[in-house]
């Protein structure tokens, strides 16, 4: 149960991501560059959701692993930054 925890946080974490990158590289620009606010409004939903999917499973996981403050901060600044959940993912990989 405890590995099935940690792998779902990864999956999160990585799509996460992938919805972050969608949202800044393709969605922002088709709104201001080619006028379409409808990628924004969807991509930035799903993204929304996959955030706090995020942060509430990282909070589980936080608890199941008996990780230090230290190291849940830095797992969710992680997820504010556009590439670093793709290294959290690898990170937590090597770890498990």
């Amino acid at each position: 149960m405890k590995g099935n925890l940690l792998k779902r946080f990864r999956q999160i974490a990585v799509l996460e991501g992938i919805s972050y990158l969608l949202l800044l590289f393709i969605a922002m620009p088709l709104k201001y560059m080619a006028d379409i606010p409808e990628a924004v409004k969807y991509t930035g939903w799903v993204h929304g959701i996959l955030f706090v999917l995020y942060a509430v499973m990282l909070i589980q996981v936080w608890q199941e692993y008996k990780w230090k403050f230290g190291k849940a901060a830095l797992v969710f600044i992680a997820s504010l930054l556009p590439f670093a959940p793709f290294y959290v993912d690898r990170k937590l990989k090597s770890e498990g």
